[in-house]
């Protein structure tokens, strides 16, 4: 099977059996799925939504959390991982956001990763799930999901493999694509044991081609 093959087998897969893939963090608009998204960073969705409820109703807007103090964010976010440096990034985005943005969560790549702790990878999730861009997020699950089923090539860092997926993904599907691979590798191929027997692109997948050769 060659790569164009290999896209279109696992493309046409997950559009039957992923129809609605989303985010699995809870939020209830873009300054909420931001806050989520930074928070998530090395941590589990499960974890950042046992926190963002009352992170929320204390701080329900960037205003409000540009007022708080550090100490008062990290209270509440403190069996997140990293909470003193998450502290500190959402403490300094939410002041950004309403000195420059009005308190609001601006739509653009550029302006994203001015915001602090937004990188790359977290200004793609706002852009693909707040405002559904074709935008590819490439975490840790992405990166080796894409490597190991054979998406990427030789890709080094997380800005090779997006780029490689883009070109090959339909634009109308990126931003949906992102959640496939990202649940795929969460719950099927995970990182030390891939469940190869019930995974339904195995077929197409470079990694069970070379263990079944």
């Amino acid at each position: 099977m060659n790569k164009k093959e290999r896209y279109r087998y696992i493309i046409d897969y997950f559009r039957k059996e992923m129809p609605e893939a989303h985010s699995e963090l809870e939020f209830n608009n873009p300054f909420q799925l931001l806050v989520a998204v930074i928070l998530s960073a090395q941590c589990t969705d499960k974890r950042v939504n046992m926190v963002t409820p009352g992170l929320f109703a204390a701080f329900p807007d960037a205003e409000k959390m540009a007022q708080a103090d550090i100490p008062e964010i990290y209270e509440r976010i403190k069996s997140v991982s990293y909470p003193n440096n998450k502290a500190r990034h959402l403490k300094g985005m939410a002041q950004m956001l309403t000195e420059k943005f009005k308190g609001v969560v601006p739509d653009k790549m550029e302006a994203l990763q001015k915001l602090p702790g937004v990188g790359r990878k977290t200004a793609n999730v706002m852009l693909a799930v707040a405002f559904d861009r074709p935008a590819m997020a490439v975490d840790t699950h992405v990166f080796r999901v894409a490597a190991r089923i054979g998406l990427s090539e030789n890709a080094k860092t997380p800005l090779e493999t997006e780029k490689q997926l883009v070109a090959h993904i339909p634009k109308k599907e990126i931003a949906r694509a992102h959640h496939w691979l990202i649940l795929h590798g969460r719950y099927t191929c995970t990182a030390r044991k891939p469940q190869c027997d019930r995974c339904g692109i195995r077929q197409a997948c470079l990694f069970h081609e070379k263990n079944e050769s």
